[in-house]
């Protein structure tokens, strides 16, 4: 189920766009404190942000700014104000969608979905999970628990490619062939460095013995 956070004050148009979506199998969030709606947005955990521009104490423009700067929760602008200008300063400012009131119903469920199926898209080809290891690719980082790491391009590239072959031996020779897309020169004995770098990072996030050699055949995680 997923969960959307609506930041709109008009409480009857709120409770109205709650229950709507409540019907069609989502799970409807909202806070009313809007001095620290920003904070509140980046800890509900929800999957979608419908956002309305004319706010107390801070504007649309300003939350979603703001949110975005730490965030790449998918936005959906939902307001009155529909000149050109607004939608273009909506999206330049990281929304990923913006839909006028009044507006039919359907039309916005369908927007909201696809939104939706978008992100799920883009966040499944972009962070791997194996063994409660997850790596996210777009920004280089593996994480473990409450525990993070930087990886190097070469380390990331490793590591993604074991986890896609997870349970099966990666040979050195499709280890290097991956890392020969770099610009960096690969041979076999900087492959052993730099999987032993790999190694010792994710010692520090607590998983030791994390990625396994197979003598004459490769790796395996």
């Amino acid at each position: 189920m997923y969960k959307i956070l609506i930041i709109e004050d008009d409480n009857k148009l709120r409770k109205e766009l709650s229950k709507l979506l409540v019907s069609y199998g989502y799970e409807c969030i909202y806070n009313e404190d809007f001095k620290n709606i920003i904070e509140y947005s980046l800890t509900a955990n929800a999957d979608l942000i419908l956002l309305d521009i004319n706010l107390p104490y801070y504007d649309g423009f300003h939350i979603c700014r703001e949110i975005r700067k730490q965030s790449n929760i998918p936005i959906i602008i939902v307001t009155s104000r529909n000149t050109d200008m607004d939608e273009l300063m909506a999206l330049n400012l990281g929304a990923d969608d913006f839909i006028t009131k009044p507006y039919n119903t359907q039309i916005l469920l369908a927007h909201i979905s696809t939104v939706l199926k978008r992100t799920t898209m883009n966040n499944n080809s972009q962070i791997l999970i194996h063994k409660n290891l997850s790596l996210n690719i777009s920004n280089s980082t593996a994480s473990h628990q409450d525990n993070k790491i930087e990886l190097t391009k070469n380390e990331m590239r490793i590591l993604s490619l074991l986890i896609r072959n997870k349970e099966t031996i990666v040979s050195r020779d499709d280890i290097m062939n991956e890392l020969w897309q770099s610009d960096e020169f690969v041979d076999d004995n900087t492959l052993t460095v730099n999987v032993n770098r790999l190694r010792k990072k994710l010692e520090t996030i607590g998983l030791r013995n994390f990625i396994e050699t197979k003598r004459g055949q490769g790796y395996i995680i």
